[in-house]
């Protein structure tokens, strides 16, 4: 793990270092890191994108939530920022490969950990993002702590631990709202296994700390916008971009299309939640005239999840956000060579430890229908393709060779801990 460590490290500062000086593009990378420029001289959550420059730090703004901006917040007061919101994020990617470690070991004992390691340090379709000013990595690691907690809920399941999961939820949605979909599906874990008394109490408490937790930025934005806002105004864009010609017919199909949203004439006062709102309304319009093409729509979404479909369209899409294309091409064959491997893995652990790992693949399958195919949503399921896969290979007879640990619990944990509670 160590080794793996180290040289996950070397390689995440070398990519780090090669991004000296390279001017951030027109993507999200930009919005992240002018929202950290106003937060940092207490100018918060001003509006940072969009077409009328004129706004930009003077209207509130919400377009994305808020955790990401807030992370790399200092590093925008020094010189050269941009490196060190790069660098911010790249020490959260050295950080998530021994996190990886101990989510493997606490699925599957120390050779899985090991492994984890190992595929978490090399694995392009995590290092990718680490010197990004994007979402991913510290959605990555969030994902991570979510996993690490909800096993320990199961294990436990106490009201300290749905507390625990709970908050760390609702923390984990600050930086991406989709994975506010684990706290429902997470509720459910014990329900079979628990009296139904005890599973609604700690099912409650869980939802409620999510709740809670999220609660303080909605009210926030409600105090700020005309319009009711949940955890940020860039949800009718999403829309929109998903549901247009260019997304439901030809190449584009399941797709994300920037040019969908070129308007000819915009209102200039517009507020981005306004926009959003609008934009919504647009996009909902256009799936009822169309909604005869949606079954095509829907299975266009999943193939482009699985790099099964579109490739061109989508390494086009990822080399817009900085990415090189080499990693990209790199990484589509790694998910073709870990994916099934994962699949295997994640059959093969107890019942309840399987559910509690498919709860990202599940949530990532619902934003896929619900919006549209491409690696950044598949993103929160990319530790469990790494932790399938290295239990997968652990079972293996070469993973059988590696070095057992004197303390590996996997491997000396008496009988009935190894049954399955839930």
């Amino acid at each position: 793990m160590g080794a793996a460590w180290l040289a996950g490290a070397i390689w995440r500062i070398s990519v780090l270092i090669s991004k000296w000086h390279v001017p951030l593009r027109l993507n999200d990378s930009l919005y992240y890191s002018i929202q950290a420029y106003y937060n940092a001289r207490g100018r918060w959550f001003r509006e940072a994108g969009g077409a009328a420059y004129q706004y930009w730090g003077v209207r509130p703004g919400a377009e994305h939530p808020p955790l990401t901006s807030i992370v790399i917040a200092p590093a925008s007061l020094l010189a050269h920022p941009e490196f060190w919101e790069r660098a911010t994020m790249t020490a959260i990617g050295i950080a998530l490969i021994p996190l990886m470690a101990m989510l493997g070991r606490r699925v599957g004992g120390m050779r899985v950990g090991a492994i984890a390691a190992v595929i978490t340090a090399a694995y392009p379709n995590i290092w990718m993002s680490d010197a990004l000013i994007m979402s991913e990595t510290l959605l990555l690691f969030l994902v991570v702590v979510v996993m690490l907690l909800a096993l320990r809920h199961r294990d436990r399941f106490d009201l300290g631990s749905a507390l625990a999961l709970g908050v760390a939820i609702g923390i984990a949605g600050h930086a991406r709202s989709e994975v506010l979909l684990f706290a429902p599906l997470l509720a459910l874990v014990g329900v079979r296994t628990h009296e139904l008394a005890r599973w609604m109490k700690t099912a409650a408490v869980m939802l409620l700390a999510t709740g809670f937790t999220v609660l303080p930025w909605i009210v926030y934005n409600t105090t700020r916008f005309h319009e009711t806002v949940l955890m940020s105004t860039n949800e009718g864009t999403t829309w929109l971009g998903a549901n247009c010609n260019d997304a439901y017919y030809g190449a584009g199909t399941g797709g994300w299309s920037l040019d969908c949203l070129i308007e000819s004439d915009p209102p200039a006062d517009e507020s981005t939640a306004a926009r959003s709102t609008r934009r919504r309304h647009e996009a909902f319009a256009y799936a009822e005239t169309h909604k005869s093409r949606l079954p095509v729509v829907a299975a266009a979404r999943i193939l482009r999840a699985a790099d099964l479909y579109g490739l061109g369209d989508l390494v086009h899409g990822d080399e817009g956000e900085e990415r090189p294309w080499w990693a990209i091409w790199l990484g589509i064959v790694c998910w073709w060579a870990l994916a099934p491997m994962a699949a295997i893995g994640v059959w093969r652990t107890r019942r309840g430890v399987r559910y509690v790992l498919l709860a990202p693949v599940i949530t990532v399958l619902v934003v896929t229908l619900a919006f549209y195919g491409a690696h950044r949503l598949r993103a929160s399921m990319e530790p469990i393709v790494v932790v399938g896969a290295a239990s997968f290979l652990a079972s293996t007879s070469l993973g059988r060779r590696w070095p057992r640990a004197r303390f590996d619990q996997t491997d000396t944990a008496p009988a009935e801990a190894m049954a399955d509670v839930g």
